[in-house]
């Protein structure tokens, strides 16, 4: 395996050259427009490691997902999380796929970090090719000085107040709204990565049905730098689309749950433990299908 920016690094250089200069967020541009031209450059670096019999198991889920969401329902989809290319795999499959794909694709809506935007331009570039709304999420702040705190809780909470507005705007507007339960990427050397974040919660409380997606097969994989040095390799993918779920009987079921310790105290945690359990029997089943003989 080579790093990303020793195989790519033409297609890295036009993907900076086209995106849009990357800009500090603020409660005033929470909402980013997908970037066509970049999308077309990022699809080709993953076409070109995606192997054959890459494709997409459920596609009927996700297009009763779409129906639903056009019908006015609020709509969530929710992925596995292994890298930088996650949505990008799952969009492209998706779209290569056939049928309703492309207006699947057109849908979504990603949830995605400020530091997406603001920590490394590259990363920047690549995130510009989707339509996200942008959050600042509470992970942000553990390990800030005082001091520091003093200035990023009031953006905080000026970044997130313009977010939920944003997102009630789109929810019943015929969008797929696109979370990674995880909030982070899974890091191999660092389990908790694979734990759901008690945020996650209020997503399925405020939404009517919900699809996860398991995510199986790697073509990049994360280091303990950053995006350029994640390393790349040929496979094959699968994405493993589950059935449409209303929330609210998922989220009642959950809580009526224990949780590992035999108490059932946080009901957030059982609902969030809840969808990566279901998660975890998806992508089993997803890898099952993937390792079959052509």
């Amino acid at each position: 395996m080579e790093a990303l920016t020793d195989i790519f690094g033409s297609d890295i250089k036009a993907i900076v050259a086209t995106a849009k200069p990357a800009t500090v967020i603020t409660k005033d541009n929470v909402f980013q427009e997908g970037d066509a031209n970049v999308m077309a450059i990022v699809d080709k670096i993953a076409a070109t490691l995606m192997l054959p019999g890459s494709g997409v198991d459920g596609m009927e889920n996700l297009e009763e997902l779409l129906e639903k969401a056009q019908s006015g329902k609020s709509c969530l989809l929710l992925l596995e999380h292994y890298s930088n290319f996650d949505l990008t795999v799952f969009s492209l499959l998706v779209r290569q796929a056939g049928g309703r794909g492309k207006d699947i694709a057109d849908a979504i809506v990603a949830i995605a970090g400020a530091k997406l935007n603001e920590e490394n331009p590259v990363v920047a570039a690549f995130a510009s090719a989707y339509t996200r709304i942008v959050i600042y999420p509470n992970s942000y702040l553990k390990g800030l000085s005082p001091e520091k705190k003093l200035i990023e809780i009031p953006r905080s909470l000026s970044i997130n107040r313009a977010a939920l507005k944003m997102l009630e705007k789109h929810k019943h507007n015929g969008k797929l709204v696109l979370v990674f339960p995880a909030g982070t990427r899974y890091r191999p050397w660092d389990p908790s990565t694979k734990k759901g974040v008690r945020e996650i919660d209020s997503y399925i409380k405020s939404f009517d049905y919900m699809c996860c997606v398991a995510l199986n097969g790697e073509i990049l994989h994360v280091q303990k730098s950053d995006m350029l040095n994640d390393l790349v390799s040929p496979d094959i993918v699968r994405v493993g689309a589950g059935p449409v779920l209303s929330c609210a009987e998922f989220r009642a079921k959950a809580r009526e749950g224990t949780g590992a310790d035999g108490t059932s105290d946080d009901k957030k945690r059982l609902v969030v433990d809840a969808i990566m359990s279901n998660l975890d029997s998806l992508h089993a089943q997803t890898e099952a299908n993937r390792k079959k003989p052509a």
